[in-house]
Order: C-alpha cells, then sequence, then structure tokens
C-alpha cells in the first residue's frame, strides 16, 4: 500500500495496525519523522521516505492501494494509477473549491478540486465510491471530493 503525502502517516499508520505493507512518503521531513516515532511506539513497520512527491519515481503495477488525502497533483494522477496493480484500488479524497469560504486550508485555484473534476481524473478506473461534501472536520467545516476506484486492467 502506498500512502502518497502521508504527513505525519494518520492513514498510514492505521493501515499499518490492519496488518498492510506500508510505503509512506511526503516532503516534510520533520511530519515523516513523526510518523516513524508514532509507528515505533506502536511497534508497526512502515517503510518511510521524505520525497520531493512532484518528481519521486513511482514504480509500475506495485501497490494494491494508493492512498492520499489533502493533496493534489493533477500532472501526477497518471503515475499514482500506474503505481497500481491490475485490480488495485485508489483512495483519494482532497479539497473542492469552495474551501477557501472556510477561512482554513489551501486557497490556491491549482490545489483545489472543481465540482466533478475527481471522478475525470481517474478514468478510466471503475468507480466504487464518489462523494462531494461540505462537512464537519475537525470541528471545522470542509468543501471535500472523494473516491474509491479501481483499476480494471
Amino acid at each position: 500500500m502506498l500512502d502518497i503525502a502521508c504527513g505525519k502517516g494518520r492513514h498510514a499508520l492505521a493501515a499499518a495496525e490492519l496488518g498492510a505493507d506500508v510505503v509512506a512518503i511526503d516532503g516534510d521531513r520533520d511530519r515523516i519523522d513523526a510518523g516513524h516515532i508514532r509507528a515505533a511506539q506502536r511497534g508497526l513497520t512502515i517503510k518511510w521516505e521524505c520525497a520531493d512527491l512532484t518528481t519521486l519515481p513511482l514504480p509500475e503495477k506495485t501497490f494494491d492501494i494508493v492512498m492520499a488525502f489533502n493533496y493534489l497533483d493533477r500532472s501526477r494522477m497518471e503515475d499514482f494509477k500506474q503505481a497500481l496493480k491490475p485490480g488495485g484500488h485508489l483512495i483519494y479524497e482532497t479539497f473542492l473549491e469552495g474551501q477557501g469560504e472556510f477561512g482554513w486550508g489551501p486557497n490556491s485555484p491549482g490545489h483545489l478540486l472543481k465540482m466533478g473534476e475527481l471522478i475525470s481524473l481517474v478514468v478510466p478506473f471503475k468507480v466504487l465510491f464518489a462523494r462531494e461534501v461540505l462537512e464537519a472536520l475537525d470541528s471545522r467545516s470542509a468543501a471535500l471530493a472523494s473516491v474509491v476506484a479501481t483499476r480494471r486492467e
């Protein structure tokens, strides 16, 4: 399983606790170090990697699951999808354009999805679940798009 832009590893840690072999990548050394400490405290083995997500080569057809939360790089979406084995699942959630109205999170158009855009970014995968919502997130409001999609080939 690959966790892209893992931050301090919240999702990587949860997956490892469920028995997944996890590779967690982020561009922030302090966050990677914090995740590594948390994993060690819980007795979990995760491969932590600090790397530039905009240029890091990803192996093709390697992972059963690729996940990313609160991160958007449209130019790398094909690479993220290609990292999945046939039958593998892409789990992706990030902010919609309306997020700027809440005064927190990204505000650059390059980091915000348009309505309906996330589904178009996962083509030709089979979409198993998709949503676009306004919801409470950590006691704040958030505008989010989520998708779970399967690589068919």
